[in-house]
């Protein structure tokens, strides 16, 4: 829309009396509909939330009401964390069986080299839990609470490169400029809390050994769904959000008068050219006055207990941390935000994976379990959803030189774990398997947009009839192919 266009627009005697013709006929309608076709919209409209939910949604009562997302930017590895594949001590530095990978594309990272060498993981494995799932020693603290999660052993995806591959997980689809999870959550279903954004985002800082991917913006943009349900991120230096506080000289009095100036000469715009953006950044400069208040509150943990605080690992306190952000995360939901994203970076280990590999979860590990713990012990995990995994999986070969110490593992988007706990999903449970070298799924697929279903479905949401008209189209998050929910994951 051209404001300068739509302005010379508005000066002519024909556009006047068409535009009042329309306006006054629109109204003539409504009130000849009566307030049973309109009552929705009423109703919604006079929802004193700053984050109402559209009408009619949830569509039944769900289990989970937010969903705290962790995502491990780069792709774990499977085959040293989740995948346990003993037999494959037997198999070192000999070439991957042709049966195996049946003619399937690799990256131009490894098609190149003269062999596919088999890396067995160099990390012990033991059972654990009452069910007995298999876990890495890497992931000491999350051993503790398999009996809580719910492990997918066989997602698979389309991508095999990772920003088409993360644009996917978070979007449904790898074409660029569709809204995330997140957002479609909070246009869908809202919030609680009037003085919080919706959609939270943390991008942690990682080990200096990982190997850092870009993250985009779009893994948390609302797309083409209005730019009020884009996510907030939240800063690890600094003041959490930029300019939080009021300028020397500017009192709480000053900025609301201000604010109060600034939305009156909005209102006016909107009324002359209808752009819906200007109700977003009325909404938005409301919000970010609320926030001035209570982010400070939010980041405040002295009144956290020091058995909390140790629960998360000593950076707990350390503003930019993982373990920082997870209990952030906690403390928002705990707030009635719907959404909550941790996009921790450095899981891309093409070479020295075992080193890198311990020190991202040194990085995480703790506070993942923490997290996971710390929501049960108040209460919350049965309302709150938590996610955790990466956009892809890893090679059973190794990229460039192979010793027992020290390997790499290329990109692989046939099967790759991740795991769901808390509101709505079972505890204790293992879902698919894959092949003996963890290369191809042999029961149970899982694509990653039912994964997305399932969420949706946890948090009361129908996935295929939760829809936005764009472009002539019913958009889904699930896209058009119709992913459903993983019914064997639901409790």
């Amino acid at each position: 829309m051209d404001p300068i266009l739509e302005h010379h627009l508005l000066q002519t005697r024909r556009h006047f009396f068409g535009d009042a013709g329309l306006r006054l006929g629109g109204l003539a309608l409504a009130m000849l509909m009566g307030p049973s076709s309109s009552g929705n919209q009423a109703r919604a409209a006079d929802d004193p939330r700053a984050h109402p939910p559209l009408p009619g949604m949830p569509h039944f009562a769900g289990k989970a009401k937010a969903l705290i997302y962790l995502h491990m930017n780069g792709a774990p590895s499977q085959l040293d964390l989740w995948d346990h594949k003993p037999n494959l001590q037997a198999f070192y530095d000999k070439d991957l069986p042709d049966s195996v990978r049946m003619g399937q594309r690799i990256t131009t990272m490894t098609s190149g080299q003269a062999r596919l060498p088999v890396a067995p993981s160099k990390f012990s494995f033991a059972q654990h839990g009452q069910c007995g799932a298999w876990v890495s020693e890497l992931l000491p603290h999350t051993a503790k609470i398999v009996d809580d999660l719910c492990l997918i052993k066989t997602v698979h995806t389309n991508a095999i490169n990772h920003d088409p591959a993360c644009t996917f997980v978070m979007t449904g689809s790898e074409v660029p400029g569709k809204p995330s999870i997140g957002s479609w959550l909070a246009y869908g279903l809202g919030s609680e809390n009037n003085d919080l954004p919706a959609f939270v985002v943390f991008t942690p800082k990682f080990p200096a050994t990982g190997n850092g991917q870009a993250l985009f913006t779009r893994m948390w943009s609302s797309g083409f769904l209005p730019s009020r349900f884009n996510g907030v991120a939240l800063r690890g230096a600094g003041d959490p959000v930029l300019y939080v506080e009021n300028p020397p000289g500017v009192d709480g009095v000053d900025r609301r008068n201000m604010l109060d100036a600034l939305n009156r000469l909005n209102q006016r715009g909107f009324e002359r050219f209808g752009d819906p953006e200007i109700q977003t950044r009325i909404a938005q400069y409301e919000m970010a006055f609320r926030m001035q208040s209570s982010v400070p509150e939010l980041v405040d943990l002295s009144n956290e207990p020091q058995h909390v605080l140790d629960l998360y690992g000593p950076a707990a306190k350390t503003p930019g941390t993982f373990s920082h952000s997870a209990l952030l995360a906690r403390r928002l939901v705990e707030r009635g935000v719907r959404v909550v994203q941790i996009l921790h970076r450095g899981w891309d280990q093409h070479g020295n994976l075992p080193v890198a590999l311990k020190n991202q979860c040194e990085d995480t590990e703790q506070a993942t379990a923490a997290l996971v713990m710390d929501l049960k012990q108040r209460g919350l995990l049965a309302s709150t959803l938590v996610v955790w995994g990466g956009e892809f999986g890893r090679t059973v070969y190794s990229q460039g030189t192979l010793t027992k110490d020290d390997y790499g593992r290329d990109h692989h988007p046939r099967n790759f774990c991740m795991w769901l706990a808390g509101g709505g999903i079972r505890g204790g449970m293992v879902h698919g398997e894959t092949d003996d070298f963890s290369y191809n799924i042999v029961r149970d697929p899982v694509n990653v947009n039912d994964v997305n279903a399932t969420i949706l479905y946890c948090l009361g949401i129908q996935p295929e009839r939760f829809t936005f008209k764009f472009q002539g189209l019913d958009q889904r998050l699930i896209g058009v192919e119709g992913a459903q929910p993983v019914r064997a994951l639901l409790a």
